[in-house]
């Protein structure tokens, strides 16, 4: 199918589970055409586009406290700290935008960057000292917590004054960050849940992955690669599945744990307990050892044995698994295996950028918000590592810039995901840190077989929701 977007002319095509979007006057460097073979070419601007299309069509159910945080709207000069999680790519490309920063604004951002369970610790111990950083990214799990306790800063006069510039993102984008009737968080991008794969063994193997692969689909291709190939399968991990699964059984987490007993969940720790005896799950050694992007065992490690040919994480972080794949390792992107996957599938915001309530620099904070979220700068640095800017103009002006591996994608989220979705769970609850602690545990137990997947799911079950009870 042909379009036309002002005097340019693009394809709509799709085959073999890719989807292409072919700009007929522009083409990829030399490079990319001799190692992809234009495997999937983009759209500019369209997909920018479509990208805010499936934006609108989001909506966020959040409820909570309208209680404000207690920052200064002070112009403050001096030293700003930022925090947050990632991957060396992210590292990198963060830093070099505050060094951009300081270079234009005379301000001087420090930046300090964990992995995910070192980053909540480290934010949890400096909010109970009221000693959060300046800027801080924040995760949908736990944003309804930090509002709770007043530890953000409220946004709304920053936005109605125009130092946080918010015009051009869609009303469905700016209410991403919405809490009660408050705005808290801007979006860094949009993103999805997904999983990651090997390609190249597949290909080799003759194996075909689909979009929107059922659990049962799933276990029988992991059960010929291990057989094959030696390589496990990658799928319950820090605890992302249990969101999949709890989505397409309609037993979400609202106030406490969805379902009505224990025999809800078993069929969840059922996969490791399966999984793990049959061979074709990783093993609870290999899964220690996933910290990182860097050292997950799909893309790290020498043989099979300590290896594996899926993972699941977010949409955004293509590009950081396929820079850390060994060379001539073809990562590709796909939704999560699921018995329901249109009730598992949901358009995201990436992460979110804050301000810390008790920032001595707010207003300072907020303008570096501003930055992040509307420099065309700034994003020719970030490109789309964090998700698909929200921004529409920013989304425009850098779709020619960004890797092929974030146009997939880009394409994965409009194409794959967006057509077969539900809409955005509510906002996690108090006490969903804990919870998901005591489900790691909980699926260790099981892979090591100290627990059967009936006496994990009534542990979880019944001590889960006594967490939760205690945080009401």
């Amino acid at each position: 199918m042909f379009f036309e977007l002002g005097s340019k002319f693009y394809q709509f095509s799709s085959a073999k589970n890719h989807y292409i979007i072919s700009y007929m006057k522009r083409s990829f460097s030399k490079e990319n055409m001799e190692e992809k073979q234009v495997k999937r070419k983009y759209l500019k601007k369209a997909a920018a586009a479509a990208l805010a299309c499936a934006l609108a069509a989001v909506s966020m159910t959040a409820c909570g406290s309208d209680k404000g945080g207690n920052g200064s709207k002070e112009q403050a000069s001096g030293e700003l700290t930022m925090a947050w999680w990632g991957n060396q790519v992210r590292n990198e490309r963060t830093q070099q935008v505050l060094d951009k920063y300081k270079e234009e604004e005379g301000t001087t951002v420090k930046g300090q960057f964990f992995q995910w369970d070192d980053y909540w610790s480290k934010m949890a111990t400096s909010a109970a000292g009221k000693k959060m950083p300046d800027i801080i990214q924040m995760d949908m799990s736990y944003l309804q917590q930090y509002v709770d306790k007043n530890q953000l800063l409220d946004l709304t006069p920053y936005i109605e004054d125009g130092t946080l510039d918010m015009s051009n993102l869609s009303e469905d984008a700016v209410n991403m960050g919405k809490v009660g009737d408050k705005i808290y968080g801007v979006a860094a991008g949009s993103s999805a849940s997904c999983m990651f794969y090997n390609k190249t063994l597949l290909d080799e193997l003759g194996i075909t992955i689909k979009d929107n692969m059922t659990l049962d689909e799933f276990i029988e291709i992991s059960k010929q690669v291990y057989e094959k190939t030696g390589y496990r399968a990658n799928l319950i991990h820090y605890g992302m599945y249990m969101e999949v699964y709890a989505r397409a059984n309609d037993i979400q987490v609202v106030d406490k744990l969805g379902g009505k007993s224990a025999d809800d969940y078993v069929d969840y720790f059922k996969i490791s307990e399966d999984g793990v005896k049959e061979g074709w799950h990783i093993s609870p050694s290999q899964a220690a050892d996933t910290a990182s992007v860097e050292e997950d065992p799909m893309v790290y490690g020498s043989n099979p044995d300590n290896m594996t040919w899926c993972t699941i994480n977010g949409s955004a972080m293509l590009t950081a698994y396929q820079t850390a794949a060994p060379e001539g390792t073809d990562i590709a992107i796909t939704t999560i295996p699921s018995t329901d996957p249109k009730k598992s599938n949901y358009v995201k915001p990436s992460m979110y950028y804050c301000v810390s309530a008790d920032s001595k620099n707010a207003e300072e904070a907020v303008k570096v918000l501003n930055y992040f979220t509307n420099s065309s700068e700034a994003y020719k640095i970030l490109l789309a590592e964090r998700g698909i800017p929200v921004s529409t103009k920013i989304a425009e002006e850098i779709m020619p810039l960004i890797s092929q591996e974030d146009q997939e994608n880009a394409a994965f989220i409009t194409e794959v995901i967006t057509p077969n979705s539900s809409a955005l769970p509510p906002l996690a609850p108090e006490g969903t840190s804990e919870a998901q602690d005591l489900l790691r545990k909980l699926e260790e137990k099981v892979k090591y077989g100290e627990y059967t997947s009936q006496q994990a799911a009534e542990e979880y079950f019944n001590s889960a929701n006594e967490i939760y009870a205690e945080h009401q």
